[in-house]
């Protein structure tokens, strides 16, 4: 053997060889990937938890803006008869075709108003051009799963005798509550009124509140508004 073949050495690799992971690294990626998902996704939830909820506001208000506004209108626009045309009833008169008569009932906590008054804010139905004085009556409905529906009955002259119509427009739905404060000319609150009777001394009120109460999926939102009638019979003694 030469020296040259004593002196030599077989080569040897640097390099370690590659270890994979171990079944408890893996179990704890797979746990903190768990984690990181189920983070996201409830992230998501919520952001969307959110979006529908500020939907569903959103609808209500809208829905209960348009309610008010088309109330304020009609009221607005209210229609009475005034002395001397006007006199106070006699024991058998009829009712007088102008009157407003509001009347306010509480059922375990819901309040179940009408109000019937006459107004130029008629709206013409099924193609019809007709105009003038209607009569306007505001009420509600239940509807078979027990929510509330506020209705709008509307006709001209001559007004027949109110009875609640499927056909009447829908004013709001989702109802929880519904009732109006009477203001006299000296600023007096009544729960009800009725320019027919002699405990009003045959006046109108001066002003109408409306207080509308709606149920959305978190509970109740509230919305009302003062309405100013555009003219006052004043009492007669």
């Amino acid at each position: 053997m030469t020296d040259n073949q004593k002196n030599h050495k077989p080569a040897t690799s640097s390099q370690k060889p590659t270890l994979g992971f171990t079944l408890m690294e893996l179990m704890l990626a797979i746990v903190i990937l768990g984690l990181v998902v189920t983070t996201v996704l409830a992230s998501f939830n919520a952001v969307f938890s959110t979006t529908d909820a500020l939907e569903s506001n959103s609808q209500i208000y809208e829905m209960a803006k348009n309610c008010l506004k088309r109330m304020t209108l009609d009221l607005e626009s209210a229609y009475v008869a005034l002395p001397p045309l006007y006199k106070p009833p006699e024991f058998d008169d009829p009712p007088n075709d102008y009157r407003i008569v509001g009347s306010s009932e509480d059922s375990g906590g819901t309040g179940f108003a009408q109000l019937r008054f006459t107004s130029r804010a008629h709206l013409p139905l099924f193609d019809s051009t007709k105009g003038g004085v209607a009569e306007i009556v505001y009420y509600l409905i239940a509807r078979e799963n027990g929510s509330l529906v506020l209705k709008r009955s509307d006709n001209l002259y001559p007004y027949p005798e109110f009875e609640e119509k499927g056909r009447d427009p829908t004013l709001c739905e989702r109802v929880k509550s519904l009732a109006f404060k009477y203001y006299d000319a000296e600023g007096s609150e009544y729960e009800a009124w009725d320019s027919e009777s002699s405990e009003y001394e045959y006046a109108t009120p001066a002003s109408i509140a409306i207080q509308l109460e709606i149920v959305d999926d978190g509970g109740s939102q509230y919305f009302g508004t003062l309405v100013k009638l555009p003219v006052q019979r004043p009492k007669i003694e």
